[in-house]
């Protein structure tokens, strides 16, 4: 028989799940730095394994201690509006690698650098276990490595959180971003993204013996999303929420565990992750967004694009698609078809 939640802060925080959260995020402190150069040099050692290379600002400690700073009360913004969201560029090559591309820099250096996350069960984590980064978004990425350098594995990766996914790509610092990556409007100012590879829709977490049934039953209490996400910027349709902002989702996790904020918003690939680790949590409501996926890349590597929405193609005709699906997120139920990729971009 479990035990009833013990109060922390006048609110009730689940010890236990905690502890089961930490599984999925303790990878965090296993990774190694690689020495592997940025997508910017001219060449790097091919690597025959996964590298990894860990951001400055990811936390270094456990996931589960208290933070150090209170959760901030966020502002949000009108997202800007476009009535080509999804709409990419074409593939013009297929998977020919022309002489002075952009593949056949990353070619010549043998490695792909992307920038992922590393504590988003199902989407891209890692596995304690093995200490691999894996999931749904990384095989993605996996695919388009196995296509460029003839080895899925032949993957440099950068550890992000959501807030840093637009200043990776602006600043060269990756060769594409694979981290549930909504496509809007906005974004597509700076950065360029492949066509749709996933359809996901907003909806929220709560604790098990919550009566809510949707974001709209949360008015006047405190809900949590990643700083510099959609999620985030959506809960100003809602005034009578008070949303905290924290750097990634799994700090979200720690504040909803510790009874600091009542729900939890984000992508149902992402909540359903969350609701695996927590026995004391549930996704509820309908999906009220609608967030399509895209892989990023750097504006100006047009071809680049084009390349990766040609292996997408691959991927979504020949089945793999599905195959990838039904591996991490077939408890989400059936596997749909795949997105439709839209073509029509000009750069």
């Amino acid at each position: 028989m479990s035990t009833r939640p013990t109060a922390v802060a006048g609110r009730r925080a689940r010890p236990a799940a905690v502890l089961v959260a930490l599984a999925a995020s303790a990878g965090l402190l296993l990774a190694g730095c690689a020495s592997g150069t940025g997508p910017g040099a001219a060449s790097a050692e091919p690597s025959s394994s996964e590298q990894t290379v860990e951001p400055t600002s990811e936390p270094t400690t456990e996931p589960t201690t208290e933070p150090t700073t209170e959760p901030t009360t966020a502002g949000t913004t009108t997202a800007a509006e476009c009535d080509d969201l999804t709409t990419s560029y074409a593939p013009t090559n297929g998977l020919d690698v022309p002489d002075g591309s952009t593949m056949a820099r990353i070619r010549e250096r043998g490695a792909l650098v992307v920038g992922v996350s590393a504590d988003t069960l199902l989407m891209g984590a890692r596995n304690p276990i093995t200490g691999q980064i894996e999931g749904f978004d990384i095989d993605m990425l996996r695919e388009v490595a196995r296509a460029l350098l003839g080895d899925p594995d032949a993957l440099q990766f950068r550890v992000i959180t959501s807030a840093q996914r637009l200043d990776v790509l602006e600043q060269g610092e990756v060769d594409l971003v694979a981290r549930t990556f909504s496509m809007t409007c906005e974004r597509w100012e700076s950065i360029a993204f492949s066509a749709e590879y996933l359809h996901a829709g907003q909806k929220v977490l709560v604790t098990r013996d919550s009566t809510a049934r949707g974001i709209e039953d949360l008015d006047g209490q405190r809900v949590c999303a990643p700083d510099g996400t959609t999620t985030i910027e959506r809960l100003a349709e809602y005034p009578g929420i008070e949303p905290v902002a924290a750097a990634t989702h799994t700090a979200c996790l720690v504040l909803f565990q510790q009874g600091r904020v009542e729900g939890i918003t984000g992508d149902d690939t992402i909540l359903a992750g969350f609701a695996a680790q927590d026995p004391y949590a549930k996704v509820v409501g309908d999906a009220f967004s609608d967030e399509p996926y895209g892989i990023g890349v750097p504006a100006e590597n047009v071809d680049m694009v084009r390349y990766v929405n040609a292996v997408l193609d691959q991927l979504k005709d020949d089945g793999t698609w599905k195959q990838i699906y039904d591996r991490w997120l077939g408890a989400l139920g059936k596997a749909p078809a795949p997105p439709v990729s839209q073509y029509g971009r000009q750069p």
